[in-house]
């Protein structure tokens, strides 16, 4: 399926407000301690200072694609190279997360073509990508740091919408237009789906369907 024919990100449905969960990233931030950088994530080639490298490059980039500022920003694919986090990121990312967030308030961004990652694709598939990094991301933030992290109902059947047929279908992804956070786990938009029990949580089927193990832990 055409990612411009996926009923998942029809028009008739008001678009998603994503500053909810950059806010909740930019909570988390304050117990992220220096000492802590080096400890592992969710991600496989990450730990916790590429994730956070990685959240500073994908609010930039997406950022830029609702702005439809098609530059550098949007050109390169985020597993290029393993993200480095500046010097400046506790005042930075949470900057560049806010401004994120606003960008796709405009009714504009989610119209048209745009890019992220090298990848061309819909506006409104953009800014569901958008959403999602922000709320798995968070949620890898947050387990890395040993903080609890909720998402809005809303946002999370956003995110299973956009994983689920990219986790089953023929195409390893396209039905999102193709787009790769590039996170190291490889295999559709994050990694190949984790089997939950019936009836698990919204947040755990949102996990799983990412390539993540709900119940990860550090060391675990």
């Amino acid at each position: 399926m055409d990612a411009q024919e996926n009923p998942v990100f029809s028009r008739a449905a008001a678009p998603p407000d994503l500053e909810p969960a950059a806010r909740r990233i930019v909570a988390l931030l304050g117990r992220v301690d220096d000492g802590g950088l080096d400890g592992p994530t969710p991600c496989p080639d990450y730990a916790v200072r590429e994730l956070l490298g990685h959240l500073a490059g994908l609010a930039t980039a997406f950022r830029d694609a609702a702005r439809k500022d098609l530059g550098a920003s949007t050109a390169v694919s985020p597993d290029a190279a393993l993200p480095v986090l500046d010097d400046d990121w506790r005042e930075a990312l949470p900057r560049r997360l806010d401004e994120m967030a606003a960008a796709w308030r405009s009714p504009d961004a989610w119209t048209g073509m745009t890019r992220a990652g090298g990848v061309e694709l819909p506006g409104e598939v953009a800014g569901a990508v958008a959403l999602d990094e922000l709320v798995v991301h968070g949620w890898d933030l947050a387990r890395s740091t040993g903080q609890p992290y909720a998402a809005g109902e809303a946002e999370l059947r956003s995110c299973e919408a956009l994983l689920a047929p990219a986790a089953g279908g023929p195409d390893g992804g396209a039905d999102a237009g193709g787009a790769d956070t590039g996170d190291g786990s490889g295999g559709g938009l994050f990694g190949v789906p984790v089997p939950v029990p019936d009836g698990a949580p919204l947040l755990d089927r949102v996990i799983a369907l990412s390539g993540r193990r709900p119940d990860w832990r550090p060391g675990r």
